[in-house]
């Protein structure tokens, strides 16, 4: 025992190592480098003391609290208006879109809080905070957390690197960590033997026998609380069954023995109120008819709560244990008591939540006003709780259909908000024989969308088909649009494979007739009658309306324009969605519009817009806790020839079910590139053996090139047979360079090289035009006209160098070098290698005019991030100014 002389060491008694790392966090910050720590255990474990360690030794620091509460997850951002609180003095400081961010999701103002805002607003609300001294933000029991906050406090963690602010989560295993899962991570693990005798020890001012002693440590297991808790039960008791945690809870019950009834239902109102506000309790308590004075100093000296400013429990599950401890019938008084003092203006989901718990039977008027709640909480961006306050209205409806029309809503949000298992379970509940043709077939839409989501569940069409006959009668523009609403699901989450087709002989079967030529239409005619039939079709759906399938479903008018080999208004849809996405907020319109952006800047030859489009997708994607999408990295890989990277993002995108749609065509251009014939031979044939739309249309030209290679002639023409039947119609530059370049490997006609490279300097694709330059270059020198060849292997090794098609041009380069010419080998690397793909999107956008401000709020990252970013972008690339990064050659444009 030597050296543990104060309460605070003996509390951390076998807890070196941890005291290590929060003492390493806190002094990071202090020095101006801001990084978080999750800290995971079971209850009891000692993760509140090693926070309260935190605390003590934050010396100077500005300290912002909040603690997770069971009993209010389902209420949006209550945590974040916990921890920011006070500072929220300094809301002014903020950009004004930010400010008003903020004053949403806290129910200071009306309107939508867009998630990722709201994250970035907190980003900025910290950092103006650590402008004036270091930040320490945490938080207790984060498995409690309301999502809402759950995810704007993981990408405040995420994003505090270069601030003066320490994160620290403490968070109960084994809890799913959702959104804290990528962050550092620190298991609290059980207190050894000897440091549980030294424990008891040092809290106990008696020797204890030592049969009693170790019988204690047995039964803790290692866990400090229940150290400090087992003894007063005495010891010798035959040891319970049940968990540590409950055994814990056992202990805190009790000390309720012997308490008077005022004192027990002080304590059972204390733990039904969430927020901790006295100015809530008291008056309740008084409704209640409970005797203050003596109550409140009875309840205070079990040393289960604490009544100062705030009300506080000794632990989570001391409220936990008092509460349970109640009859059900007090528990509800404690409620009806606390709704009839909530104020019904300022906090009204709050007075609707208590209220519903005092419920002892269906109520139709509390769950009505609980559907309100949801719209609430919908509206300010809680989609997990919209579905916690439609659930609890279901319990309480008492009328057969508003119970069915408040299920499939609470269905329909638990799947918006991830919970699919949830949403599954719930609409099993739903009575089959209570629905009419309507909710039937938004029944079988619920089902498929829960499908969508699963990578293994192959129904997600079947369902969406079975929603459309049922509606084929009632409703059939409603119908029709089922069938494209399961085409654009299978496209967003990245599996059409297979589902098109099936989507489209099912519309051919049962759809109702149109009212009017539409999209379906000129889809089914693309799989019956093929191309040339459908390509004018098609396009007029296309542009038809303004463009409005832009917007309404973004990932079908981007592969329509794929297919349609039309580059043009393959950007102008990104740059639609862009701009409908900052208008909307909508983090999905965003995600696609920077995905599309990323892909198209790339195909025209702008390797440095393509990544900073990376980024932008990538920094949205983390502000609302999603992983980044897959496709346009994977594509922009292959390109590059970077075989590792194009391999380990093809792994990634596996999944039970399948793999991302474009894996096998990306295979291909990355092993054509690499000259690895039959690899892309491999990878070509199993992107086009299924025929299918969208997807098989992009990789024919891969399989023309390595089947020739391959010596494959037959497989080679019938290849070209097919692209020439999809392109044909099309009429567009790319879509006749493609087929002419795909035409002379089979063909061996000089005539046709000709017309590839012709048609493919229309494109502004400049990978594709520095492809047919290097075939061609590549068919002059087999056929011994060495000095045309250099010219064509010069252009194709300029245009692919150029925009960072490495592959591609370093067979140029082997091709020139045969040809007995030098070619210069790059000493330094260009900026694109030299910066990490969020310092080239920082890069391009100062280089562009932006200030650090603008380009924080860009990349949803803090000001003093960008600005520790510009630091290293001027030592990487040995500029000194914003000026000569602008005049950076790879910068702007490279």
């Amino acid at each position: 025992m030597d050296g543990v002389t104060s309460p605070a060491d003996v509390a951390m008694i076998g807890r070196h190592g941890e005291r290590r790392r929060v003492d390493e966090l806190v002094a990071a910050a202090r020095g101006g480098r801001g990084g978080a720590l999750v800290l995971g255990g079971e209850a009891g474990i000692g993760k509140s003391t090693l926070l309260a360690h935190a605390v003590e030794s934050a010396s100077g620091f500005q300290v912002l609290r909040a603690d997770g509460s069971e009993f209010e997850q389902e209420l949006p951002y209550s945590a974040l208006h916990q921890l920011c609180v006070p500072v929220l003095g300094h809301l002014d400081a903020l950009p004004g879109q930010r400010r008003e961010a903020l004053r949403i999701a806290f129910g200071l103002a009306g309107g939508t809080p867009q998630p990722f805002q709201v994250g970035l607003a907190v980003l900025e609300l910290v950092a103006a905070v650590g402008g004036d001294q270091p930040v320490l933000c945490v938080v207790d029991d984060a498995q409690w957390l309301d999502e809402a906050s759950s995810r704007a406090l993981a990408f405040l963690a995420r994003r505090v690197g270069a601030d003066p602010v320490a994160v620290l989560f403490a968070l109960r295993s084994p809890h799913v960590a959702g959104e804290m899962t990528e962050l550092p991570w620190l298991d609290v693990a059980p207190l050894s033997d000897h440091d549980a005798r030294a424990l008891l020890a040092a809290r106990n001012p008696f020797p204890l026998d030592d049969r009693v002693r170790d019988r204690l440590v047995a039964e803790a297991n290692g866990n400090p609380l229940a150290l400090l808790e087992l003894p007063p039960a005495g010891g010798f008791a035959v040891p319970a069954a049940s968990s540590v945690p409950s055994r814990i809870e056992e202990g805190f019950r009790a000390r309720l023995t012997g308490l008077s009834d005022d004192a027990r239902l002080l304590l059972t109102i204390a733990g039904a109120d969430p927020t901790g506000d006295p100015g809530l309790l008291w008056p309740a308590a008084e409704a209640l008819g409970v005797d203050l004075p003596p109550a409140s100093a009875d309840a205070a000296a079990t040393g289960l709560v604490e009544f100062s400013a705030r009300v506080r429990f000794c632990h989570p599950l001391a409220r936990s244990a008092v509460y349970r401890a109640a009859p059900d019938a007090t528990r509800r008084a404690a409620h009806g008591a606390l709704a009839d003092v909530t104020d019904s203006l300022t906090a009204p989901d709050r007075r609707a939540w208590h209220r519903a718990q005092a419920c002892a039977g269906p109520d139709e008027k509390v769950a009505m006003d609980l559907e309100h709640c949801a719209s609430r909480a919908r509206s300010r961006g809680g989609v997990a709780a919209a579905a916690a306050f439609l659930e609890r209205a279901v319990a309480l409806s008492l009328h057969t259909r508003s119970r069915v029309e408040r299920t499939l809503a609470a269905v329909e949000a638990c799947i918006e908000a991830g919970a699919a298992d949830r949403a599954e379970d719930l609409l099993a509940t739903v009575e089959t024989d209570a629905l009419d043709g309507f909710h039937r077939a938004r029944a079988d839409l619920l089902r498929g969308r829960i499908a969508f989501t699963r990578p293994a569940d192959g129904t997600g069409p079947s369902w969406t088909v079975s929603a459309a006959r049922r509606l084929s009668t009632l409703d059939p523009d409603r119908a029709r649009d089922c069938f494209l609403d399961a085409l654009e699901m299978s496209l967003v989450v990245g599996r059409p494979g297979g589902v098109v087709a099936e989507v489209l002989t099912a519309a051919r079967a049962c759809a109702p007739p149109p009212s009017s030529p539409d999209l379906l239409e000129a889809l089914v005619t693309l799989a019956e009658d093929g191309h040339a039939t459908a390509l004018p079709l098609l396009r007029a759906a296309l542009h038809d309306e303004g463009g409005r399938l832009w917007s309404r479903r973004p990932a079908l008018a981007s592969m329509i324009s794929t297919e349609l080999w039309d580059i043009g208004t393959h950007v102008a849809i990104a740059d639609r969605l862009l701009e409908a996405g900052r208008e909307s907020g909508s983090p999905l319109l965003l995600r696609l519009a920077h995905a599309q952006k990323a892909t198209s800047a790339f195909l025209t030859g702008d390797l440095g817009e393509a990544l900073a489009a990376t980024a932008e997708e990538e920094a949205v994607a983390d502000a609302v806790g999603e992983p980044p999408l897959l496709y346009h990295r994977l594509q922009i890989a292959a390109l590059r020839g970077r075989r590792e990277e194009t391999l380990e993002l093809i792994r990634a995108g596996r999944t039970p079910g399948g793999h991302v749609a474009s894996a096998d065509w990306s295979a291909a251009v990355l092993h054509n590139g690499l000259a690895d014939y039959p690899a892309a031979l491999t990878a070509a044939r199993a992107a086009t053996e299924h025929d299918d739309l969208f997807l098989t249309g992009a990789a024919l030209p891969e399989l023309v090139e390595a089947a020739v290679r391959c010596h494959e002639p037959a497989e080679a023409a019938r290849a070209l047979a097919a692209l020439t039947d999809r392109t044909r119609a099309a009429g567009t530059p790319l879509a006749r360079g493609v087929t002419a370049c795909a035409r002379a490997l089979v063909t061996g006609a000089e005539a046709d090289y000709r017309e590839a490279v012709a048609h493919l300097a229309d494109s502004g694709l400049r990978p594709y035009q520095g492809r047919a330059h290097l075939l061609y270059g590549e068919w002059l020198r087999r056929k011994g006209r060495r000095k045309d060849a250099v010219v064509e292997l010069r252009t194709a090794h300029t245009l692919l160098a150029g925009s960072g098609a490495e592959a591609f041009a370093a067979r140029a380069a082997d091709e020139l070098r045969a040809a007995g010419q030098r070619v210069e080998r790059r000493t330094t690397p260009s900026a694109h290698e030299q910066l990490t793909v969020q310092q080239v999107a920082v890069a391009r956008l100062v280089a562009a005019g932006a200030t650090s401000n603008e380009a924080a709020t860009e990349l949803f990252i803090s000001k003093r991030t960008v600005d520790a970013h510009l630091r290293e972008i001027f030592r990487k690339l040995g500029v000194t100014s914003r000026r000569q990064l602008k005049d950076h050659p790879g910068v702007d444009g490279g």
